[in-house]
């Protein structure tokens, strides 16, 4: 990753002929927002001194007490590779901070920051490599998005001619030209279903890097004449998009995961960590799960894993540990969607794993055989139980989770619990087209 001064970004904002700078950031439900200034603002801005109005944004503050600043993370300057009238546009992704310099409670990118510090403290370094799924529809005539596919396609297809091909190999390059590394990208399973899957990187740059992703990927979209969703299940019958990451943690520069010695080259700390992540999987689900359609996904069938267990192999189990071993050992957590905010997600999988450490979590024996095939008693007797169903239960579990509130603070655990209660109050009370098919004609 390059390193950014001060005078560096300067220097480089004039040779480039950068004229607009988009300060971006998150709200708490994990949706990119931005304050676009000018470049004669942009010495201001590198001093941390560009303010707005937090009562605008979701879940940040009251009006009374409404004046934040944008502190920019010099690192993540870029500089957009499509062409804008009147020169460039670069984006900084940025932390928020109060009038008196105190970082923003409510801020997801500062709830990271503080997860990763407790993981320094231990002596870990967490690195992660998300696998976003998305989904590009065609467009109705009025430019309105619908849930019409451009291609047939399956897994790894590949046509000359498809437009998906198109727009994802545009996203892909446009990518690499603001200095992403990408190390896949292909057809997924449903039609106009794709993938584009990162390099390992330290965490908080993975998390830049995804809400960076999926702003870019809709702009490449749009370039097309096609729209862009990480929305997790927008098609009944097919499978839903889906954002596995992988996990692994460094300490002294080595892979603390590896253990040569080991049966499955898996260390006590790789364990401990898959503990942590089984044993605060229910509580977590919220979060890496958060809409009322993420539950359309997590049924069985679709690959989308529900089952609480983990395996070396199976990928019916919720943790996975891929075959690569050495320097590349990791975990895979398989049920975050990309309508996670990538901050609070990559903050709790850290630090539910970090818990499984301190507390020395046994996960359980592995299990190899197909979950999906077991009736319930064989999944009783073995001991694995189930993620939440609905948005309603997972909320539950958050609600009940001191570990969720100490993780998130009071600020975005009470703003996120209230969002949501109100989020499945207005689901329960709509008439759904499925309603009107099933029931208007027949009563």
């Amino acid at each position: 990753m390059k390193k950014f001064s001060r005078e560096k970004i300067l220097q480089i904002a004039e040779e480039k002929n950068v004229e607009f700078i988009r300060l971006q950031f998150v709200d708490i439900l994990g949706i990119i927002k931005n304050v676009a200034i000018t470049i004669e603002q942009l010495p201001e801005a590198l001093d941390g001194k560009i303010m707005f109005d937090g009562s605008s944004i979701e879940g940040y503050t009251r009006i009374h007490e409404s004046d934040m600043y944008l502190k920019p993370d010099y690192n993540t300057f870029a500089i957009f590779p499509w062409e804008t009238s009147g020169g460039c546009t670069a984006r900084m992704m940025c932390d928020i901070y109060l009038p008196n310099g105190e970082p923003f409670v409510g801020c997801p990118r500062g709830t990271l920051k503080r997860a990763m510090a407790e993981a320094e403290e231990m002596g870990y370094q967490m690195f992660a490599g998300p696998e976003p799924e998305f989904f590009l529809f065609e467009k109705d005539k009025e430019g309105n998005p619908t849930t019409n596919t451009h291609d047939k396609g399956g897994y790894f297809d590949l046509s000359p001619v498809d437009l998906g091909g198109e727009a994802r190999r545009d996203t892909v390059l446009a990518l690499k030209k603001m200095g992403f590394e990408v190390e896949a990208a292909h057809h997924e399973v449903a039609p106009g279903q794709h993938e584009i899957d990162f390099k390992y990187t330290p965490v908080l740059r993975t998390a830049d890097n995804i809400a960076t992703f999926k702003f870019v990927t809709k702009i490449i979209a749009m370039q097309h004449n096609l729209h862009a969703t990480f929305m997790p299940k927008p098609i009944y019958g097919e499978s839903g998009s889906g954002m596995h990451v992988h996990q692994s943690l460094y300490k002294d520069g080595q892979n603390a995961f590896y253990d040569p010695e080991d049966e499955h080259g898996l260390s006590e700390i790789a364990y401990y960590y898959i503990g942590g992540l089984l044993k605060h999987a229910k509580e977590t689900t919220a979060i890496l799960n958060p809409t009322i359609n993420s539950y359309k996904r997590l049924v069985p069938g679709y690959e989308a894993p529900v089952y609480i267990s983990w395996s070396t192999q199976n990928r019916s189990a919720l943790v996975r540990v891929p075959s690569a071993r050495g320097n590349g050992t990791r975990l895979e957590l398989r049920n975050p969607d990309p309508a996670a905010n990538p901050y609070l997600a990559t903050a709790v999988m850290l630090r539910a794993g970090l818990d499984g450490i301190k507390n020395k979590i046994d996960p359980g024996e592995q299990t190899t055989d197909n979950i999906y095939e077991m009736g319930y008693q064989e999944r009783k007797s073995r001991g694995i139980t189930s993620l939440p169903a609905t948005m309603e239960e997972a909320l539950k579990c958050f609600q009940k989770s001191e570990f969720m509130r100490d993780i998130l603070g009071e600020h975005i655990f009470n703003h996120l619990v209230k969002a949501k209660k109100i989020e499945w109050s207005v689901y329960k009370k709509q008439v759904h087209s499925w309603e009107i098919d099933q029931y208007l004609s027949t009563y």
